[in-house]
Order: structure tokens, then sequence, then C-alpha cells
């Protein structure tokens, strides 16, 4: 089944805020587990060494998706 341009700048906008969001969590990941660290409880230190893994894989999965959605747009064009 072909998809539809609509769906490919679709798959472009959400790679696009995957991309964002991947920068953000891994942002507030570093902001959590190196600097603010001693004044947070142990739960939200661990939390923010997760996030510091779960943000980079937002991100790079983000990037394959834009991939993905720039080279059925240059099919479609």
């Amino acid at each position: 089944m072909l998809m539809q341009p609509l769906d490919s700048y679709r798959l472009l906008l959400f790679a696009n805020l995957s991309m964002a969001l991947g920068v953000l969590l891994l942002l507030l990941g570093i902001a959590g587990a190196y600097v603010v660290d001693d004044q947070l409880q142990l739960g939200a230190v661990v939390a923010s060494h997760a996030l510091v893994i779960l943000g980079p894989t937002a991100l790079k999965i983000g990037y394959v998706m834009r991939l993905l959605a720039q080279r059925q747009l240059a099919l479609v064009d």
C-alpha cells in the first residue's frame, strides 16, 4: 500500500517532535544526574540517569523517522 503525501508530512512532524523531545529529555537528565544530584532524592537521581539513556534513544529514532519521511517526500515530488 502506498503512503499518501500527507502521511509523510505527518511522519516528518512526528519525527521533529521526537527529536526535540529527545534533546529535552537528555538535557533534563544531565541536569538532574550531574548538576543538582545532591539536592534530589535517590529515586529522582536514578530517573535522571535513565533520562540520559532514553533521551538520545528518542533522538536517534526521530532522526531515522525524519530520514524516512524525507525520502518518501522526495519520491512523491
